[in-house]
């Protein structure tokens, strides 16, 4: 047995039912259906609205770079660069006591709040005259963002059962492709100005329409956004059968406002080979995540391609990202334990794109080649959103959980970090070490999640072995494991806990 794996249990170890535990299961699977679907129809856009403003905006220097951004605030060497790294600094620094808010305050109105504050901070990036206005407003944005991504994967959390977890994460995890086409359409008029009036700075004004349609969307957040126990759109009723849904997930009950922090959780968490992997999956996915959002667009125009072609361009590369999403997100919602395959499989195409922009020379007979290769790119974001969910799906107990998600996001933001500086002006325009770096940190990031997948299997195997030598019924496997998720315990600790791959 591996070392982290600690849980010894024998038939003294199956609890019965708590009369202190309110676990309400008395339902149709009709009323569960009824109920997922109108939470869909909340939920979904408004969370598919919100991300995809999120990557937009944080990425959203790239395209303003293209417009004059860098000349009119006399930006020179590696500070282009620093205007990524800081908002990850900050990201990183900040996420950790934020996380901490959403879990003790109402967490659709701390979610709330922080969109509107980012919007405001992006609105003011349009009024920038220099590289201290623009890193200073950076590193705000970078404050007001870091909880968005991990807030709505514990809303998803609340709301969905684990076999849901990763079809409703990529849902709203393709808002950034699909708000992208929205948003680039905008842009595409906004720049096509600067053709007719020289003197107009485009980049401005897509900052004056980023921030105000993210305002706009926090403010939706205010009336709609929260745990089942939070919202104002269910009835008493709806809210019992919502929260009986996601006792089925063995990792407790969706209140928010507790103050209790269990230090032997976060102590598992060091032994728990799973909590390293999710870090060292999420820096080698981050790096050329961080690389493309700074340097893409500039990387189309050197392949000689305008700001404005470079924008209708991207749309193609968008609808595609969408239908990509939204199929492997149908596909592992059907077939159990494809998860971690898909993510494996989803990084090959990037590999081969980052290798075609490193050998291939910047002449016009490769533009469209080398534009292909960055296009060959967008699927390996998949493994990031798909490992997001698999700590939603896979780590119980609250404690541990807040540990587990801020060292995702802790290498998520390290990552972006790096990949920002990985392009040096120096090596430009091809970006020959760059690009080979990211096509290396995806091919760490295969290793790592077919490691990550071989220990939950020997857990899983290990565990169902042990049930059958004591004749524990599937029906008492799933009875006590939604008993031991209410009283908090941890996935190690939960011997009716099963991992999903």
């Amino acid at each position: 047995m591996e070392k982290s794996e600690k849980v010894k249990f024998s038939h003294d170890d199956i609890i019965t039912p708590s009369e202190s535990q309110d676990l309400p299961s008395d339902y149709t699977d009709g009323e569960f259906k009824l109920l997922r679907r109108k939470v869909d129809r909340y939920l979904l856009p408004l969370m598919w609205l919100c991300h995809g403003l999120q990557s937009v905006d944080k990425a959203c220097v790239g395209t303003q770079a293209t417009f004059g951004l860098r000349e009119d605030t006399g930006l020179v060497g590696q500070q282009y660069s620093w205007l990524t790294t800081v908002f990850y600094l900050t990201y990183m620094c900040f996420e950790f006591p934020s996380i901490v808010l959403l879990q003790r305050y109402s967490m659709g109105r701390v979610l709330s709040l922080y969109i509107i504050g980012w919007g405001l901070v992006v609105l003011c990036i349009g009024f920038s005259q220099n590289f201290t206005h623009l890193i200073t407003l950076r590193a705000l944005q970078g404050i007001f963002e870091c909880c968005i991504s991990p807030g709505f994967l514990l809303v998803v959390g609340t709301w969905y059962t684990t076999r849901e977890h990763p079809s409703r994460a990529l849902v709203f995890q393709t808002g950034y492709a699909g708000v992208s086409i929205i948003t680039d359409s905008v842009i595409y008029g906004i720049g096509s100005v600067t053709d007719k009036n020289p003197d107009f700075q485009a980049w401005r004004y897509i900052s004056f329409f980023l921030g105000g349609f993210t305002i706009l969307a926090g403010l939706l957040c205010l009336l709609f956004l929260g745990t089942p126990s939070e919202v104002h759109w269910l009835s008493t009723d709806e809210k019992k059968i919502a929260i009986a849904r996601v006792m089925a997930n063995n990792t407790g009950h969706d209140r928010t406002g507790m103050k209790d922090w269990k230090w032997g959780q976060a102590r598992e968490c060091l032994v728990d080979p799973t909590f390293w992997f999710a870090g060292i999956n999420a820096f080698v996915g981050a790096v050329p995540n961080g690389a493309l959002s700074t340097f893409s667009a500039i990387l189309n125009t050197t392949f000689g391609f305008t700001n404005l072609e470079v924008l209708l361009l991207n749309i193609p590369k968008c609808i595609f990202a969408v239908l990509y999403f939204l199929a492997v997100g149908v596909l592992v919602t059907k077939k159990k334990n494809l998860r971690m395959w898909v993510m494996m499989i989803s990084t090959i195409p990037a590999i081969i794109g980052f290798i075609l922009l490193a050998v291939l020379p910047n002449e016009p007979r490769y533009k469209w080649t080398k534009w292909g290769a960055v296009f060959m790119t967008c699927t390996f974001i998949t493994a990031t959103f798909f490992a997001w969910s698999l700590v939603t799906s896979n780590v119980a107990g609250r404690t541990k959980r807040t540990v587990v998600s801020t060292i995702t996001f802790l290498g998520y933001c390290i990552g972006n970090m790096a990949g920002s500086q990985i392009f040096q002006a120096k090596d430009a325009p091809r970006y020959i070490p760059g690009s080979i770096g990211c096509a290396v940190c995806l091919g760490v990031q295969m290793l790592i999640i077919f490691q990550w997948r071989v220990i939950l299997n020997m857990r899983n195997n290990r565990r169902d072995k042990q049930m059958n030598e004591l004749g524990i019924t599937e029906d008492d496997i799933v009875k006590n494991g939604r008993e031991m998720g209410a009283q908090d315990c941890t996935d190690l600790e939960n011997p009716y806990f099963r991992y999903v791959m």
